[in-house]
């Protein structure tokens, strides 16, 4: 039989869980759908002279994922082509890399920024490291299947290929997607023993247990971590990201500081990241593309408003700042209207 304390130290996580995922998002399935006719306003803007650029971006911006799956579905039967192509050929710069983005499912678009970070010399770390600290095990493992139906070997195979030392075993560890995402209960046992583990394995110590790390921060669900991250404080004087910093340097820093601010809060982290990308001179197309393409279907609305909270002037205002044209007006579709 239970005992009081054990039934106290579990207690029911509810909230989020219950809610649908598309509650969040900017982008939803778009009423009296018709695939054929978007697949025809889709060519004749493309031979319009000049490409019609708005009626492309019109369509493809207000359209769910899968209904743009049909849509690429019904021009390749109609016209006996890829849409991915003929868009290729109509359009250029950053307009053409998101309505491309857009096309691919959201398996197939990471798969994709994966492997083209991975590709050639030198490795795109901070996409890595982006794109497989913030998804999920169903995500992962999506993402996993996607890129050995596109690229005929395993993801993790590339990864050791192309990264060294325990910022590999970190990858490879989260890129597995076997996190525990059983959230129902909280193990206040298992909390303080996890919170008093990373204490020993880092600042108590002289070097770092990095697999220690590892183990704990890629295999316990996010409720459970951030439990840990709190009770942390209560055995170190540092939190946790003061203290990756003091004990971990390079690649390694930036996956743990990044992975943990995904725990923390996901959508303010995904908020940071896009301020990140229009700060100073120059926009990082590549990190902003991304950003809006992976989560206008997903978490945008709280991302928006984690944004707004954070550097007081909405999403949507900073991107008609930053960018401009028919890239603009397709970034603002995602972004879903201005706060």
């Amino acid at each position: 039989m239970s005992t009081v304390h054990e039934i106290l130290s579990k207690l029911s996580l509810e909230g989020e869980h219950a809610i649908p995922s598309c509650a969040y998002a900017t982008i939803k399935a778009y009423p009296n759908f018709d695939a054929d006719r978007d697949c025809t306003a889709i060519e004749t803007a493309l031979k319009t002279k000049g490409v019609d650029e708005v009626t492309i971006v019109k369509i493809l911006t207000n359209r769910s994922n899968e209904q743009r799956q049909d849509i690429a579905f019904a021009y390749h039967r109609r016209y006996k082509k890829e849409l991915a192509a003929a868009l290729k050929s109509g359009l250029s710069g950053h307009l053409e890399t998101l309505m491309l983005a857009l096309l691919k499912t959201p398996a197939q678009y990471d798969a994709s920024e994966l492997k083209a970070a991975m590709k050639g010399l030198g490795t795109d770390e901070e996409t890595l490291i982006e794109i497989i600290c913030s998804r999920n095990n169903q995500e992962l493992n999506a993402i996993n299947r996607a890129y050995k139906e596109m690229y005929k070997t395993e993801l993790e195979k590339d990864i050791i290929s192309d990264t060294s030392g325990d910022f590999r075993k970190l990858m490879v560890a989260l890129a597995k997607g076997m996190r525990n995402e059983n959230c129902s209960v909280v193990d206040y046992e298992l909390i303080d023993q996890d919170a008093r583990d990373l204490y020993d394995a880092g600042v108590k110590r002289k070097g770092t247990d990095v697999p220690k790390w590892i183990n704990i921060m890629c295999e316990r669900s996010v409720p459970h971590l951030q439990k840990v991250f709190e009770r942390y404080r209560n055995y170190s004087p540092f939190d946790m990201e003061e203290s990756i910093k003091k004990e971990v340097k390079g690649d390694l820093e930036n996956a743990f500081l990044n992975l943990v601010s995904c725990i923390q809060n996901k959508q303010l982290y995904f908020a940071d990241r896009l301020c990140e990308s229009m700060k100073g001179k120059g926009t990082k197309d590549k990190v902003l593309i991304r950003i809006m393409a992976s989560r206008c279907e997903v978490d945008m609305l709280k991302i928006k408003s984690e944004f707004k909270r954070k550097y007081g002037k909405s999403l949507y205002y900073c991107i008609q700042q930053e960018t401009k044209g028919d890239y603009q007006r397709a970034l603002l579709n995602l972004c879903g209207g201005d706060d």
